[in-house]
């Protein structure tokens, strides 16, 4: 086949990678990326791994047993290897036993959307239409990463929180341009920002935040980790799970000395009043004082002081970090952040007012043009049925018990069968050891995958996908310029097929064919949603190329992203609250809510509030689970964990926490608490908050025969419990462990 050099799109950014002879060799970052990532070089070893799956297979006890039967052997059972369609032919029969015995309510479709930046071979659009098609599923709502801040921030704000977060929020242009102090609550990381959801080509954070070193912007990180802030910003080491104390403290330094802008809180907020007496303690004895946040937080009194007037005194901007709705009460620091930047008054102005999910994900404040398009249509999902996403073990470990949700009272289907694709909940779920029981319950787990993940371990069938570079794409982000053609760089690696042929498959021996596929081939599709896209384009003034012209030239930039396309969040809000009013029932931002008010949650009641942390006396350390540096979520971990000492993951502890422990650096370690264990590498370090540890996510779930997880993964540590009855989102950095040298 020669040798092919393409530049191509991806979650991490754009990356030029390089085929010959039918192997991928090389990859290298885009040129013209002022700060790219580097997760793209481990892009060939991953594809052509040993771990991926090579035939279709299914679980041996399955198999022989039929359906529900040695479901304790999942994890454990080996795989027989079969012909695609004597695989497919199972997997439809059982698609249609359950449906036709127990009805499509019965069947669960996960999918996590991260498997491929192409906008056709987008593997949860896939499943959620082919499943559509064949009657319908059981869904789920929102993201581990946003989920309690999708169900918070519209009661607050009144709009889709990540339509307002990719389409209202102010532009890093602006910020690096105006903003004076930019107070980051969890931090702004590389980490994070290295990657978005369809790609960013130039990663803009860095460049806005030394911008704005250079100009003597300060840049304060309030995290229990120096390395979640930006190099050269100032760090606050807050206590994890603190930080609405910590607000509640800053809060009432403005109230006190007179620097809350009151006119902007009549003028534009609900429910003042209402809160006012809980933080002066008038309703409850207690004043949030910062002499009170101070034990609590382990942030000085004078410190919390000294930074209100700071944010009072200069145009501030606070940026709240997905990270802090990852925890119990989660909904709160979000609520109390809004609340405080509605006290400053500064919502609406250039450089000032509040942002969420800054450095979180990469395209967050891109000044872009959006633009529709070039997604796969998924149809009408006639099962009404949907759970919050982090609560799918509860699902199947709870069949037809009730639970809260956001207002709601609600009732867990009984779920006989899982189809899981783009997706490793054995990597972003929580507890895992109570995930692997769930796992069990269901009848049949079918899994499409290319690597035999812990999720595909657990799995009866599993059917072998194609990676991006083993088929052809268009690649483009909401947030960013760039288009892509993604070509073909290889052929499939072993008998894997495309998402698009394996439901093609399926749904024909449904029934169904015609309506997933309606005649088109995977290439026409592409054809189709681009034809599409190009005319949303020409219909809002907008050239773009052909496809074969796109095709020739491989990647082109459109004009859509600058100072033209900069916004100020709220801006028209802050100008007429009346005639621009927000989607609550006031019309204002609500700082006392009476919808939530109604709902009768003692973990979420009508106004921000402060939720002590539990402690576990047997557990002393906080453990903190960041996103990893080296890859997106738990994607090429295979590749990762082949280099030299790369596993078990590096556990970051302070050095008068390592040295109570006798622990060395680099020495290996088992951390532990009552839900489970796991091997780490020591790594010491003053980067972290004594008496917090930190574990970073992304490694593969593999387990010792005593139970303990080899590779590092802190979820076989993390709790999982909704963050409330309101949010019911990840509790992932509620967890609380013990480290000892083995």
């Amino acid at each position: 086949m020669g040798r092919i050099e393409k530049t191509t799109s991806s979650h991490w950014g754009a990356f030029r990678i390089t085929a010959e002879n039918g192997r991928l060799v090389s990859a290298a970052p885009f040129a013209d990326d002022p700060d790219p990532s580097p997760i793209c070089l481990s892009v060939p070893a991953a594809v052509h791994h040993e771990k991926r799956v090579a035939r279709p297979s299914v679980r041996r006890g399955w198999l022989e047993g039929g359906p529900g039967r040695a479901r304790e052997k999942r994890g454990a059972d080996e795989f027989v290897a079969l012909p695609w369609d004597e695989a497919l032919d199972l997997a439809a029969a059982e698609i249609d036993r359950v449906r036709r015995e127990h009805g499509n309510g019965a069947i669960y479709g996960g999918s996590y959307g991260w498997g491929s930046a192409g906008r056709f071979h987008h593997a949860q659009s896939q499943v959620h239409r082919f499943l559509n098609c064949a009657g319908g599923y059981v869904a789920s709502f929102a993201s581990y990463s946003t989920g309690c801040a999708q169900s918070i921030m519209p009661h607050v704000l009144g709009m889709d929180f990540l339509q307002f977060s990719y389409g209202e929020q102010t532009s890093w242009s602006q910020i690096a341009r105006e903003t004076e102090t930019l107070v980051m609550f969890g931090g702004i990381g590389r980490k994070n920002a290295q990657v978005s959801m369809g790609g960013v080509t130039r990663h803009s954070v860095g460049p806005s935040l030394e911008a704005m070193r250079a100009r003597g912007a300060a840049l304060v990180n309030i995290s229990p980790l120096r390395t979640d802030g930006w190099e050269g910003s100032e760090w606050m080491p807050v206590r994890p799970g603190t930080d609405t104390a910590l607000m509640l403290g800053l809060a009432f330094t403005l109230e006190e000395e007179g620097l809350a802008d009151h006119a902007f809180l009549a003028r534009c907020a609900e429910g003042w009043g209402r809160f006012r007496p809980y933080l002066m303690g008038e309703a409850d004895g207690v004043a949030k004082s910062p002499e009170w946040a101070e034990p609590l937080t382990g942030i000085a009194a004078g410190d919390i002081r000294a930074l209100a007037r700071r944010m009072a005194g200069t145009r501030c901007f606070i940026s709240v970090a997905w990270a802090l709705q990852r925890q119990r009460h989660g909904e709160q620091p979000f609520w109390m952040a809004t609340v405080l930047a509605a006290m400053l008054g500064q919502i609406g102005l250039k450089g000032g007012g509040i942002g969420y999910g800054y450095g979180s994900i990469g395209g967050v404040g891109t000044p872009v043009k959006r633009l529709g398009g070039l997604a796969l249509p998924q149809g009408r999902n006639p099962v009404q049925a949907v759970i919050p996403v982090a609560r799918v073990a509860d699902m199947l470990l709870n069949p037809g018990a009730d639970y809260d949700f956001n207002g709601e009272r609600r009732t867990y289907p009984d779920i006989r069968l899982v189809m899981w694709s783009g997706g490793n909940p054995f990597h972003h779920h929580q507890d895992l050891n109570r995930l692997e029981e769930a796992f069990r319950r269901p009848d049949t787990v079918i899994v499409t995958e290319p690597w035999w993940t812990a999720t595909a371990l657990r799995a009866d069938i599993v059917f072998p996908a194609t990676t991006p570079y083993e088929r052809e794409d268009i690649g483009r982000a909401f947030s960013d310029p760039f288009l892509f053609h993604m070509p073909k760089m290889i052929e499939p690696v072993g008998e894997a097929r495309d998402d698009y042929a394996i439901f093609s498959g399926l749904a024909e021996r449904l029934g169904c064919g015609a309506a997933f596929t309606e005649g088109r081939s995977a290439g026409e599709w592409i054809t189709h949603l681009y034809d599409r896209f190009r005319q949303g384009c020409a219909e809002a003034g907008l050239e773009t190329p052909s496809l074969d012209e796109l095709k020739a030239r491989n990647f082109v930039e459109l004009p859509i992203e600058g100072e033209a396309f900069e916004r100020t969040c709220l801006a028209a809000f802050r100008n007429d609250p009346e005639a621009a009013p927000l989607g609550t029932p006031s019309g204002r931002i609500e700082i006392f809510s009476e919808r939530i008010a109604g709902f009768g949650y003692d973990d979420c009641p009508g106004h921000p509030t402060w939720f002590p942390p539990e402690a576990d006396a047997a557990h002393p350390l906080r453990l903190v689970s960041p996103q990893p540096m080296d890859k997106l979520h738990s994607q090429l971990e295979c590749a990762l964990e082949d280099e030299p000492g790369a596993r078990p993951a590096p556990l970051s502890i302070h050095p008068e926490d390592a040295a109570a422990r006798g622990l060395e650096d680099g020495a290996l370690a088992r951390v532990f608490n009552a839900r489970g264990a796991c091997r780490a590498r020591v790594r010491v370090t003053e980067t972290v908050l004594r008496g917090v540890v930190a574990l970073p996510t992304g490694a593969w779930f593999d387990k010792a025969e005593d139970g303990t997880d080899l590779q590092g993964n802190p979820n076989v540590l993390t709790e999982d419990r909704g963050t409330s009855r309101l949010g019911q989102g990840t509790s992932a950095h509620t967890a609380w462990v013990e480290v000892e040298a083995g």
